[in-house]
């Protein structure tokens, strides 16, 4: 796990040191060409912050015993992108002297104020964008976990439906498991009766047929 940490370690680092190098040039552009470099940033500022997710993941699945060091590191990257996510989103409204004077011509002077009027109103609205996108992403977080929830919940409701069948199957598979019982112990007590049926019988024959033989031997002793 540590040596995918590292791996993004690396890209994580490549990124970045690019992402500082085209904030410094923005300031410098104008027009087309900064709106072009200006999206290209915001891409890659996105990419970075993927990349500190799966560190996050990567961080969560290292032991306890290493975790400490990991977690710092990362957290030292999640600052170095918040600072670099405020130096972009000053690069986007400053120019430099050669841009504004290029912008302004010879106005540069009395439009001064208006040019740092821009500004302020350009930076509130990209400090309103980005809490908007904030809140969105927060929503959409919320919105997955209640996703996840339910079907979480469906899963329980399912889990729970199966195991009511399967108690009620194993219900009636008593009453029948009792039922045959009953009749076994029916059927054995007929057996059991007719058993002492028959040797009550055999007792009685035994003793008919004794009776009869010293009957015999009597009368036969009496005749001699």
């Amino acid at each position: 796990m540590s040596s995918d940490f590292e791996a993004y370690e690396q890209d994580f680092g490549t990124v970045t040191a690019d992402i500082t190098n085209k904030i410094g040039r923005i300031p410098k552009l104008s027009g087309e060409e900064k709106t072009q470099l200006v999206l290209n940033v915001d891409k890659q500022l996105e990419e970075v912050r993927e990349l500190l997710e799966q560190m996050d993941l990567e961080v969560r699945e290292i032991p306890i015993q290493s975790r400490p060091m990991y977690s710092s590191r990362l957290k030292s990257y999640k600052q170095e992108i918040e600072k670099l996510e405020k130096e972009f989103k000053r690069s986007r409204i400053a120019y430099s002297d050669e841009v504004r004077n290029e912008l302004l011509g010879d106005d540069a002077g009395s439009s001064e104020n208006q040019l740092i009027k821009l500004r302020e109103e350009r930076a509130h609205l990209l400090d309103n964008a980005e809490k908007l996108e904030r809140s969105s992403r927060r929503l959409e977080a919320g919105y997955q976990i209640a996703v996840e929830t339910e079907q979480v919940g469906q899963e329980i409701l399912s889990n729970l439906h199966s195991d009511r069948e399967k108690i009620q199957r194993a219900r009636e598979r008593l009453r029948e498991t009792d039922a045959n019982l009953g009749k076994s112990s029916r059927i054995l007590t007929g057996m059991l009766r007719r058993v002492i049926q028959n040797r009550v019988l055999l007792f009685f024959l035994g003793a008919i047929i004794l009776v009869t033989v010293i009957l015999a031997i009597y009368f036969n002793v009496r005749a001699h």
